[in-house]
């Protein structure tokens, strides 16, 4: 993948690759967000435009605070036993991500299929295993999309511009991150003049929470401990926490945000228990602390200002071995 393709030069390569497979796959990674789930969905349109059959498969189920996104039910999740003698058939779209590590269950669909095309605006890694479109000057995967769709004459229905817009708000923190540029807003213009009302997007991203989910928030605050010189704020969620409060493991949305309301804190952590073992890490900044390297050097990925990985290590160890790994960072250039 090559950074900085001209826009003709991006559409040019999705057209060859649409017009090399008659049945597409959609996948993004596990579990998907707003903008993976956004930017499904726009494809899903581009692709029904030039007349070809796909399918929207996910690793798991889509996450109870986005499940708005799809009020259809188009998007399924991974069945071996269902969708498995489809891979080999199929093109695969690989959205927001090009590392098949992040794709949970999906990972075996991805290196089975025919062919894997990547539209991603993260940063590419070293040796990238799948061609594709990465943008990393894209403020969202659905930015890059809405582009891509209006470039090649697709039409949105109103449901699917909703979730390009959704997706468009959740990875730039309602046009505030440092990538929102006025390509962000020329999407968002295109999408809101198709109807998107800019209140409904902001009610369903930040007004939707359970009572749980309020519950859990508690339990993570009261977990707060600040390191660094207080300026790296940690919480820290024990699966016991999740049952106390009746609240699901994807109810964590904005928890880790919270800490860099306050001036001294340039880093965010919150280290969550799941039920299958691993230790689920998010990591947000401020400023120009790059923690989509640290997460990186800890095998993941994501954002400069916003990232995340898993850890096989325990909750102690990975707090230990993160907090060391954000100090190295704090203060390189």
């Amino acid at each position: 993948m090559h950074l900085h393709e001209t826009p003709g030069n991006m559409v040019d390569k999705l057209a060859e690759f649409m017009g090399r497979h008659d049945f597409f796959i959609l996948t993004t990674h596990d579990p998907a967000d707003a903008d993976g789930l956004g930017a499904q969905l726009v494809t899903a349109c581009i692709l029904r435009g030039q007349g070809k059959n796909f399918r929207i498969i996910n690793a798991s189920v889509i996450p109870k605070h986005f499940k708005y996104m799809d009020p259809q039910g188009i998007v399924e999740q991974w069945d071996k036993e269902h969708h498995g003698n489809m891979v080999e058939q199929a093109g695969l779209i690989l959205l927001d991500t090009a590392d098949e590590r992040t794709t949970g269950q999906m990972k075996e669909a991805v290196c089975r299929s025919k062919e894997v095309f990547v539209i991603d605006h993260h940063e590419p890694k070293p040796h990238a295993a799948f061609s594709g479109i990465a943008d990393p000057s894209s403020a969202s995967t659905c930015e890059l999309t809405v582009e891509l769709a209006k470039s090649l004459g697709a039409v949105l229905d109103p449901q699917t511009a909703l979730a390009a817009y959704i997706g468009i708000a959740y990875d730039t923190g309602f046009f505030a991150y440092p990538k929102t540029g006025p390509r962000t807003f020329h999407s968002a213009l295109t999408l809101f003049e198709l109807g998107v009302k800019p209140n409904d997007v902001y009610r369903h991203l930040h007004e939707n929470a359970s009572t749980e989910a309020l519950l859990l928030q508690k339990s993570a605050l009261s977990s707060l401990t600040l390191h660094c010189e207080n300026r790296v704020a940690v919480q820290i969620l024990r699966l016991e926490d999740f049952a106390e409060a009746g609240a699901l493991q994807d109810e964590t949305e904005g928890f880790v945000n919270f800490p860099l309301k306050a001036k001294e804190i340039v880093v965010s952590l919150l280290l969550k228990e799941s039920p299958e073992g691993k230790i689920r890490c998010s990591l947000r900044s401020k400023g120009n602390i790059n923690v989509a390297r640290i997460a990186q050097e800890l095998n993941g990925g994501g954002h400069i200002n916003a990232s995340g990985f898993k850890s096989e290590l325990d909750i102690d160890q990975t707090l230990s071995l993160t907090l060391a790994k954000i100090a190295e960072h704090l203060d390189r250039p």
